[in-house]
This record gives structure tokens, sequence and C-alpha cells, in this order.
């Protein structure tokens, strides 16, 4: 997938009815606009704990969806967690939250899409859950669903939107 590709438009008319659009609000923050993935979950408030510990991971190609409460007073990823994501094979990461190093990240050949940027890290207190049912942007988000994205939106499915 290229940088500005338009694929969830085609994915819209192509899975009419199944598949889910997340509300608008969310912003592309990576050097990729355009992703789609297998999608791994974390639930946490202001505590970026586990984003560290599963970007420490094989991604596979997957994509860490993160429900960090739509907080608008800590950011959740930075460069650093940015770029052992790239590192290790993640497609994408979703933040219902922010993010900061936004320049640095966005020179980076990942996807990252959240609704802000902000400069204060997150305390490490450990805090949140993995592979727990998320819902926010008027979207239901399980462990194991496949998430697409791109500069025009992103959607949420059971099922593969795309061949590997």
């Amino acid at each position: 997938m290229n940088r500005h590709d338009d694929l969830t438009p085609d994915l819209c008319d192509q899975f009419e009815g199944a598949l889910s659009v997340l509300d608008p609000g969310f912003a592309s923050f990576g050097g990729h606009d355009c992703f789609h993935g297998e999608v791994v979950t974390i639930a946490a408030f202001e505590d970026n704990s586990l984003v560290r510990q599963w970007v420490a991971e094989p991604g596979d190609g997957r994509v860490l969806v993160v429900d960090g409460g739509g907080s608008l007073r800590r950011a959740m990823l930075g460069d650093q967690l940015a770029q052992k994501a790239v590192d290790n094979g993640w497609e994408a990461i979703v933040i219902n939250g922010c993010i900061r190093d936004a320049v640095q990240i966005e020179a980076m050949p990942i996807a990252v899409y959240a609704l802000n940027t902000h400069p204060m890290k997150t305390e490490k207190l450990g805090a949140g859950q993995s592979q727990v049912p998320l819902r926010f942007a008027g979207v239901a988000i399980d462990p194991g669903h496949y998430m697409a994205g791109d500069i025009n939106g992103l959607v949420v499915s059971s099922t593969p939107l795309l061949k590997r």
C-alpha cells in the first residue's frame, strides 16, 4: 500500500454492511497513511505501560489499537515506542488519545492515527488491560478483528478485508 492510497472508500463500497466505520476525528501522524491488519487491543487511561510491552513483541503486520479513554492530557505513544513498533513489524498503531514526538513519528514507516498531540508523557504504573473488547468512536473493536485505514477514515471488520 502506498502512502496515499484511497483504500477505505473502496472497502466501504465492496463490503457495505460488513464493516463499521469509526467516527471522524483521528489524524494521521505516521510516515504511512494506509494500512490493514489484525487487531491487538489495549485499554489503558494515561498509562502506556502496555503499549511499551506490546510494541516490544513481534507485530507480524498487526494493528495495535489503544483505547486511552480519549484523554487529551497525556501522550500514549512517543518516538521511542513508535520506533520499537517499526523494528518489530507492526503495521499500524491507532490511539483513542494523543501521541507526542510527531515530527519524528512522521518520518517512520508505520501508520499512526490518534486524536491529537500532547507533549506530556504518561505515568508508568502498569495499569490497563490487553486483548479486551473496546468501544470508542461509535464502533466495537474486538481482539482478532481487522482494521484498515487511510486519510479518509478507519474501518473495522470481523473478517479480513484484504489478502496478504
